[in-house]
């Protein structure tokens, strides 16, 4: 009898720890998309099928940057009625092809208005990813939506053409006023 208590026992704990596991966030990010970058900007996003409750998710954005080093600007938004429907956006950050941290973004808005954006200057030519972080905080859908823009970052030599050229500028234009005062 004493052996009969101690396996029901056993099996009501396991029984009950295999139960806990279910209330455990499950991870539900999307598979990382390619940023479909055109004259320096692109959109992006994802959306979330309901039941996802108190799950999280980490979606990635990839981009490259080929030429010239470039500054970089990205905003996120997520939107809903209240604060406790849909999703709750707790990060934007930005990562090398390696996964090496660059920068963190900056909360702009909680609530119901999610707002977050980052910026990175002088980013050198190579692979990239925006991951945007967040879990769902109720059994509805959500969706969240970003843009991004790249500027080219001119290069040292550009301000020593454009700086001779102001130069050649200012001598004709002194050189006319000299010609009409004589």
């Amino acid at each position: 009898m004493k052996h009969m208590k101690s396996l029901i026992a056993a099996a009501v704990l396991a029984t009950a720890s295999l139960g806990s596991t279910a209330a455990f966030a499950a991870d539900i990010s999307n598979n990382p998309q390619a940023l479909a970058v055109l004259d320096n900007t692109a959109n992006f996003g994802s959306s979330f099928l309901l039941n996802n409750q108190n799950n999280t998710f980490a979606d990635k954005f990839r981009f490259a940057i080929t030429t010239v080093d470039h500054d970089f600007d990205a905003i996120v938004s997520s939107i809903t009625r209240n604060a406790s429907t849909g999703l709750d956006i707790t990060g934007l950050s930005l990562f090398s092809n390696a996964g090496s941290l660059i920068t963190s973004g900056t909360m702009e808005s909680t609530g119901a208005v999610d707002i977050w954006s980052l910026r990175a200057d002088n980013l050198d030519v190579g692979s990239y990813y925006l991951q945007v972080s967040g879990k769902m905080v109720s059994g509805t859908g959500g969706s969240f939506g970003g843009t991004v823009m790249l500027a080219p970052v001119p290069e040292p030599e550009t301000y020593g053409m454009m700086l001779a050229g102001l130069g050649v500028l200012g001598f004709l234009a002194r050189r006319r006023k000299a010609a009409k005062q004589a």
